[in-house]
């Protein structure tokens, strides 16, 4: 399977989800977007998932990633990258290990995707 197969197919599954869809971008984080910047984005979420998602044993798994408060925050909960069982269950990547650096950048632009998606959406 490519990239692009993949990709469409997570996109249209958490699509179907009824708690993954729920998520946007509001206003106020299309604002901080484009004062900072795709590129400072992507610097946050890389940050985000090497401290809350890559290590093996994360002791609040399921509680490390607020609902509110960042861009990438929202585009983890839509796009289940925001806990270790939801990255299981929604990516096939296993628990109880830590994240590779192929994997965090995976992570990384699967969230990066779902903004640019976003910022598309609110674009119309």
């Amino acid at each position: 399977m490519t990239k692009e197969e993949w990709y469409k197919q997570l996109f249209e599954r958490l699509g179907n989800s009824k708690f993954r869809s729920s998520f946007h971008l509001k206003q106020k984080d299309i604002d901080y977007i484009n004062e900072k910047g795709l590129d400072t984005i992507r610097q946050h979420a890389q940050d985000f998932i090497a401290k809350r998602e890559a290590p093996a044993v994360i002791p609040n798994d399921g509680k490390q990633t607020p609902m509110k408060g960042h861009p990438v925050f929202i585009a983890q909960h839509a796009t289940a990258t925001c806990c270790r069982e939801c990255i299981r269950k929604w990516h096939k990547i296993q628990l109880g290990r830590e994240l590779s650096q192929i994997q965090q950048e995976y992570l990384v632009d699967v969230i990066m995707t779902w903004i640019q998606k976003e910022m598309e959406r609110n674009r119309d």
